[in-house]
């Protein structure tokens, strides 16, 4: 899907298969950006209610990129689209192929100055929707409708400028989410998707991806 998009080789994403130490010492590193898939349940929202007024005093890095989700059922989407938006030109080993639908979005995106300037951008990128559409009728599961109600939900962290960040295009703002560094960050952003398990520990409907640069075995 990323390379039809114009990302390049080394840069790809593996699963994480368990949150213990054991299993992490398997995920390729360096890590640039973890994707958790989480259910989004009642307790879930309740607690996003509540979660906008707590922290609508922090401070969040200015170079930090959010795009607001105004296409529906397009979660994975923007996860996968947060982790590169945030490491191009940040990160060295992010590549993108010139001209690229990428490449060309991203300088089309990158600039504006809300997440709704960027979300508009989005909507009016046929080429963009067009690989997206292509990747999920090719799935192994079927595709929702938009119209669907789906109670699952992607969401993105990244570490910038020394600090950890939960990016939602649901949400309005980025999540800071304290400090990391881009040593430990594999393993600060992992407390933070125990966290979001910890709300319904009975709920098995969670899943866990990484963004790296180490070379494919």
């Amino acid at each position: 899907y990323v390379r039809d998009l114009g990302v390049q080789a080394p840069w790809r994403y593996v699963d994480v298969l368990g949150l213990d130490e054991e299993l992490l010492a398997f995920v390729p590193q360096p890590v640039h950006a973890l994707i958790l898939l989480f259910p989004t349940t009642d307790t879930y929202n309740e607690f996003c209610k509540n979660e906008a007024e707590v922290r609508k005093d922090e401070k969040v890095s200015s170079n930090v990129v959010l795009y607001r989700q105004t296409i529906a059922n397009a979660c994975g989407t923007m996860g996968v689209l947060h982790s590169i938006a945030n490491n191009w030109g940040y990160n060295e080993s992010l590549k993108l192929k010139e001209n690229s639908i990428m490449d060309n979005f991203l300088k089309r995106s990158l600039h504006l100055s809300t997440p709704e300037e960027r979300a508009a951008v989005l909507e009016e990128d046929k080429s963009f929707a067009g690989v997206h559409e292509v990747h999920a009728s090719t799935g192994q599961t079927e595709t929702p409708n938009l119209q669907d109600e789906v109670n699952l939900h992607f969401v993105c962290l990244i570490e910038r400028d020394g600090s950890l960040y939960e990016l939602d295009g649901n949400k309005k703002t980025p999540i800071n989410h304290g400090t990391t560094t881009k040593d430990t960050f594999l393993i600060d952003a992992i407390k933070i998707a125990q966290v979001f398990m910890s709300r319904d520990p009975d709920n098995i409907n969670f899943s866990v991806i990484a963004a790296t640069t180490a070379e494919d075995d």
